[in-house]
């Protein structure tokens, strides 16, 4: 495996031809019918394009989808709509507005919305149970910077901190729930699998924006595509919608973690599903997860091309040149870039031999986030 490191490697479970179930384009029709829907931009990042040596470099810039500065709300509205017309009886064809939706779900009086967050799934559980008029319920791990809980806080939702790690968070939420309070987590585990394989779907609408924005400019489709890992849901939902079967050029895929919290890199080096205990310490907070989704995981394993860990700093290099882009990225936002710039760095062989990558080739990277801690955002980028 020619590049392997202590912070990159290539996949040598890959498989050429597997069967992947695409997303259809259910999510992008629901959530261009919600009130301040646009696409984000996509916008090209010259700099990057100079060191790596490519044709374009692509970055989705996810710092406001609907005023929230991260993509989770895409995930979240898709899975808390699918949960609301299958247990109470709307159809899609009997909407045309938020208002007219509103009109026609009867949920039960005091019925709210539970979850766990490292602070952008979390407010954006927070706000779509705003938009519905349902309560929220909100559980952090201990650490979360005060930023991000002031802002979930802010969308009306409580907000209980919780002594331990985000798995804790999570393990704390799904015991809190019951008739009168759904799981809304964006993380799967036996038994508790269709909402996360929605909010899986509900992300899929980033994706379709990329196609049609390329097609419009008569730009290629990328050859590479850089994705947070995380708890994989974000990277389940570039495999589904990049390496299906149906689709005509299937990009390599390298998939970016966070040290400290790397259980994909760990899982797939290992050939088995393994977690990473905390305390996960990173300033990547939306990357610091000890466990993977078991939706996510076989997906991973058989269809991500390499895998990266992004150190800190990395991350903190990505924020400045991404910011003199004109393009803010938080910590974990500009991870991608920054492990991909890392990689570059350290061994020019791995984009040119084990990626494939030259001159006329092309990369997307996704920016996940805004600046989610205004204050370490400014002392990072000045």
């Amino acid at each position: 495996m020619s590049g392997d490191s202590d912070n990159f490697f290539l996949n040598k479970y890959c498989l050429e031809d597997v069967s992947v179930e695409p997303i259809d384009r259910g999510p992008i029709r629901f959530h261009r019918r919600i009130p301040g829907y646009c696409a984000s931009p996509l916008r090209r990042l010259e700099a990057a394009e100079r060191e790596l040596g490519v044709r374009s470099v692509w970055i989705k810039d996810e710092s406001d989808r609907f005023g929230l500065p991260s993509f989770k709300v895409l995930g979240a509205s898709w899975a808390v709509y699918r949960k609301l017309i299958e247990e109470l009886g709307v159809r899609d064809e009997d909407w045309w507005s938020l208002d007219q939706l509103r009109e026609r779900i009867l949920h039960p009086p005091g019925l709210e919305l539970v979850t766990a967050t490292d602070g952008n799934h979390g407010r954006g559980v927070a706000r779509v149970a705003a938009w519905f008029g349902l309560g929220a319920r909100v559980y952090m791990p201990a650490g979360s910077a005060e930023a991000r809980i002031e802002a979930i806080r802010s969308e009306g939702a409580e907000v209980i901190v919780v002594d331990g790690s985000y798995d804790d968070a999570v393990a704390k939420a799904a015991g809190e729930t019951g008739p009168g309070a759904w799981l809304i987590q964006d993380t799967a585990w036996p038994g508790y699998e269709r909402i996360p394989t929605w909010i899986v779907e509900g992300y899929s609408t980033i994706y379709h924006e990329v196609d049609e924005e390329l097609a419009r400019s008569e730009e290629p489709d990328p050859d590479l595509v850089i994705v947070q890992i995380g708890v994989g849901s974000l990277a389940a939902s570039v495999v589904r919608h990049f390496k299906h079967a149906g689709r005509q050029e299937r990009p390599k895929i390298i998939g970016v973690e966070a040290g400290g919290a790397a259980c994909a890199f760990e899982s797939v080096r290992a050939g088995e599903e393994r977690s990473v205990p905390g305390p996960h310490r990173s300033a990547m907070a939306g990357l610091n997860c000890g466990t993977l989704s078991n939706i996510a995981w076989p997906l991973i394993r058989d269809c991500v091309d390499a895998f990266a860990v992004a150190s800190d700093e990395a991350a903190f290099e990505a924020m400045r040149m991404l910011a003199a882009g004109g393009i803010e990225s938080g910590e974990s936002g500009a991870a991608g870039l920054g492990a991909l710039l890392e990689i570059a760095r350290r061994n020019r062989k791995v984009i040119e031999g084990g990626l494939g990558l030259g001159p006329e080739d092309s990369i997307l990277v996704i920016s996940t986030e805004g600046a989610t801690d205004p204050e370490g955002y400014s002392r990072i980028v000045g």
